[in-house]
């Protein structure tokens, strides 16, 4: 079966042309001509780019700890750190893509377990501030600050990093002994995240950061609807360090305010996205990022509905590039989504009322659950349509036909997403584990929500 799969990606590899037309590395052998743009099928192409983006956090990791690197340019360029810098979040969703490895038969289930196990074993011996690692690590396992102040613990990257682990577990956890060996020293990492901490000193709220030099400076309250939502989950669900519902309701729900949505495009964005700025929904990773693990079918609180959320914010993402109110080249059914990611300008926040011209791809990608039809219409686009933007590691991170720019550069938090929330589309893996985890489930009773995956005695 894996032969199939890489001879899947070896053919559709041979429509890819590297920058400067030079063709990957995938692409040798192959032949060098163009089918037409229904010579391969949803599934195959499905198949190729799971693949391809699964690579990223497999081939692509960081040797030492095995965890994913922060970003991978092809162009070997790297103005401001070096390659090797290690990512916590972006490892958690890299953590979910191996599983996907594994379902998919790119990878063994040994050869996952053992990957798994040089990356516990370094998770367990990193710096750690109150048991939340930093959003940066050298493979030393010691802290790389992320900004002056930014050098010690990151409840929001850790909270990826867990959500990932806790997936693992439930995957290895009635398996043999070493893999319960594994599973077993999850639940310790886990416990160990003193997530009732960063409330500094009992507000209601969660804060971002702590430093032990530096303490609360970065001074970042985590409130209104954006990505975090699973950290709340988690830090409700902590079975040694869990906060008060208060928490979540006045911090992260703003005393309900959280729930005074808008209209765009002729859909409800359900939940206020616009707390912090004037743009009328947030970049689609909010969409991702929280939902790796977290199941929105069938989830909602006294807030909201999340299925809803999540469908039209995507939907109106989608409207939008259809409309290119900017008259923006390229814009249309089958280019569309915008997230935070490389620009013209740097890294940037694009979203509709934030629109720079640029294309990301992993907006759309990590969309299919919520706009299959759309999702694959791009899809099919990225691998038929076009010669330079898709790489060893799938698509660039992002590009502009109205500037007529790209980059060969990956970033983890981008290319994680893809995989596994293709996989959720295809056959909901990572939401079936990790909403089974019994933590997690009582975590989300304790904060109101219904699911039906919660268990009555949870």
């Amino acid at each position: 079966m894996r032969l199939v799969l890489i001879s899947i990606v070896l053919a559709v590899a041979s429509l890819v042309m590297g920058c400067n037309g030079q063709k990957s590395k995938k692409d040798k052998g192959s032949a060098d001509t163009t089918p037409d743009k229904e010579a391969y099928s949803d599934e195959e192409l499905l198949d190729s780019v799971q693949y391809q983006t699964f690579n990223y956090f497999w081939d692509g990791a960081e040797p030492v700890s095995g965890l994913a690197r922060e970003r991978f340019h092809m162009d070997n360029v790297y103005p401001n750190h070096d390659k090797d810098i290690i990512t916590t979040g972006g490892s958690g969703f890299g953590l979910m893509a191996i599983l996907v490895g594994v379902e998919r038969n790119f990878i063994t289930r040994e050869q996952a377990l053992e990957r798994y196990e040089r990356i516990v074993d370094f998770l367990e011996k990193a710096d750690r501030f109150h048991g939340a690692w930093p959003h940066w690590l050298l493979p030393s396992g010691k802290v790389s600050p992320f900004s002056r102040k930014d050098n010690g613990g990151d409840l929001v990257e850790t909270a990826f990093l867990v959500q990932g682990l806790l997936a693992v577990k439930e995957y290895f956890k009635d398996g043999n002994e070493r893999e319960q060996k594994l599973a077993e020293k999850i639940q310790q990492l886990w416990e160990g995240v003193e997530w009732d901490w960063y409330t500094k000193n009992g507000e209601d709220v969660l804060y971002w950061h702590w430093s032990p030099e530096y303490k609360w400076e970065m001074n970042f309250p985590v409130g209104g609807y954006n990505e975090c939502l699973i950290m709340y989950v988690l830090a409700a669900a902590s079975p040694t360090h869990s906060i008060n519902k208060s928490v979540y309701e006045k911090g992260w729900a703003l005393d309900g305010a959280i729930a005074k949505d808008t209209t765009y495009y002729g859909l409800e964005t359900e939940l206020n996205h616009y707390e912090h700025d004037n743009a009328p929904v947030g970049p689609l990773f909010w969409a991702h990022y929280s939902y790796l693990g977290l199941d929105p079918k069938g989830l909602t609180d006294q807030f909201g509905d999340y299925w809803k959320l999540n469908t039209n914010h995507a939907m109106i993402h989608y409207k939008y590039a259809v409309d290119n109110p900017k008259g923006y080249e390229g814009y249309g059914e089958n280019c569309w989504g915008l997230t935070s990611s490389y620009s013209i300008n740097g890294y940037a926040g694009h979203r509709p009322g934030m629109d720079l011209g640029v294309i990301s791809p992993t907006a759309a990608l990590s969309s299919m659950p919520y706009t299959p039809k759309e999702s694959m219409q791009f899809l099919r686009y990225m691998y038929t349509e076009q010669d330079s933007l898709v790489g060893d590691y799938g698509p660039y991170d992002a590009f502009s036909l109205e500037d007529k720019w790209f980059l060969p550069r990956y970033l983890a938090i981008d290319q994680g997403p893809i995989p596994v929330m293709i996989e959720n589309y295809r056959s909901g893996l990572l939401w079936k584990l990790f909403m089974a985890n019994e933590d997690v489930q009582k975590g989300l009773k304790k904060l109101g929500f219904e699911s039906p995956y919660m268990d009555e005695d949870a």
